[in-house]
């Protein structure tokens, strides 16, 4: 595992992102641009990098970390998608978990998944960049370490508790898709039945690691791709 800087995840025990009250740029526009079929959606081309490319068995992720100085417990929490892309290899693990179905999620992630890297606890919360599942799970040693924000003293070293997974940056999205934009079309997709009406983000809106469909992470990739 190659060296990195200390730092922490948004654990489940923090208040769920708070929708802005205003919405400062209207959604007409770019929903008119949005495919609206099944068909639309195959023949909308959007830049991916090759480790991207849709397979049968891949799987895809949302995943919340703290982008802004917070300090918990004297450790300090910051963990941005910057300070992804400055680790070595652009790789890191993700440690801290500590709600058994993050954990969960975590544990049913195979290498070559993709996950959103989703900037949480911030001023601006929402969607920065694509991240890819590299290592499967494997034991956070940080539940061990009484020095660390998410030591476990229940934790058994003959049967951890929690478990982690290695992730590399794939890129930056086209432009940030922020929390309130999300909100907006989820609310419009309850009504009329689109892709984001069942949204993770919204009706498990406190665990900082969920899952997402095929459709879900197209059009959120497409929605991303149009500015």
């Amino acid at each position: 595992m190659p060296a990195r800087t200390k730092r922490k995840r948004t654990t489940e025990k923090d208040a769920p992102d708070m929708v802005e009250t205003k919405t400062t740029r209207s959604l007409s526009s770019k929903l008119a641009k949005l495919p609206s079929t099944d068909e639309d959606m195959t023949t909308t081309t959007t830049t991916m990098e090759p480790s991207e490319q849709t397979t049968a068995k891949r799987r895809y992720w949302l995943m919340k970390s703290e982008p802004e100085s917070r300090i918990e417990n004297g450790h300090e929490m910051k963990f941005g998608l910057d300070d992804l892309k400055s680790m070595p290899d652009q790789t890191t693990h993700w440690d801290g978990v500590r709600n058994f179905e993050a954990r969960n999620h975590m544990k049913a992630m195979r290498e070559g998944d993709l996950a959103f890297f989703y900037h949480s606890n911030c001023k601006n919360p929402g969607l920065a960049g694509i991240m890819r599942v590299c290592r499967e799970a494997y034991v956070d040693h940080t539940q061990f370490d009484a020095s660390d924000a998410h030591y476990d003293a229940k934790s058994d070293k003959s049967n951890p508790k929690w478990y982690m997974v290695d992730v590399k940056y794939v890129r930056d999205l086209a432009r940030f898709v922020s929390l309130a934009e999300m909100k907006e079309l989820h609310l419009e997709h309850k009504r009329t039945g689109g892709a984001l009406k069942n949204l993770s983000l919204f009706t498990r809106s406190r665990l900082s690691i969920q899952a997402l469909s095929e459709e879900e992470w197209n059009f959120l990739n497409e929605l991303a791709a149009n500015k």
